[in-house]
């Protein structure tokens, strides 16, 4: 906490395929106090999700997350965001498939990268495959559409909400649940 007693923040960008399914577990963990799925990493001044989705703006979608790292650490959140996501395929999660859906980390500062290095690192001995999540400075992000924050708190009977996001929701309840919001 700060003097003033409000939480100190801090900010991550992480892209692990959909954001839906990103946003939908960061949401739960405490310590994150915001999470906006958006889009960051191309060459499109404000993109729409109608241009990502043809593969051709170089951007991902990602979720920039708001944290007090006093109650939630950096590297505790890349941990969270390895576990949630397969970072050993390139531009793609399940049947998700483009550059859009890559692994990525875009870090703020030296610092995130440092970290950022050695969890990629440590989490290079837990995988079969090598890692090829993408680790770059943090670009210009533009938040997406609203019908996109929230998604699956709004919509969890959705068809790829109750058979993809779900699932991933569940395992980091499970593995995390010392970490989620009360």
């Amino acid at each position: 906490m700060t003097q003033n007693n409000l939480p100190s923040t801090a900010i991550a960008t992480l892209g692990g395929g959909c954001f839906w399914c990103t946003e939908a577990v960061f949401q739960q963990i405490r310590g994150v106090l915001k999470v906006e799925s958006g889009y960051t990493g191309g060459a499109v001044h404000m993109p729409t999700y109608e241009q990502i989705c043809t593969g051709k703006t170089g951007h991902a979608e990602v979720v920039r997350l708001s944290f007090d790292p006093a109650v939630i650490s950096y590297q505790e959140l890349l941990e969270i965001f390895f576990t949630i996501h397969d970072p050993t395929t390139l531009n793609r999660q399940g049947n998700d498939a483009g550059t859009q859906y890559r692994s990525v980390i875009y870090f703020h500062d030296a610092e995130q990268q440092a970290i950022a290095q050695q969890v990629i690192q440590k989490m290079a001995a837990v995988w079969d495959d090598p890692i090829v999540t993408e680790l770059s400075t943090a670009p210009m992000f533009y938040i997406a559409e609203d019908y996109h924050q929230n998604y699956f708190r709004q919509h969890p009977q959705q068809g790829y909400c109750s058979v993809v996001v779900a699932p991933k929701v569940a395992k980091a309840r499970k593995l995390f649940a010392s970490k989620l919001i009360g």
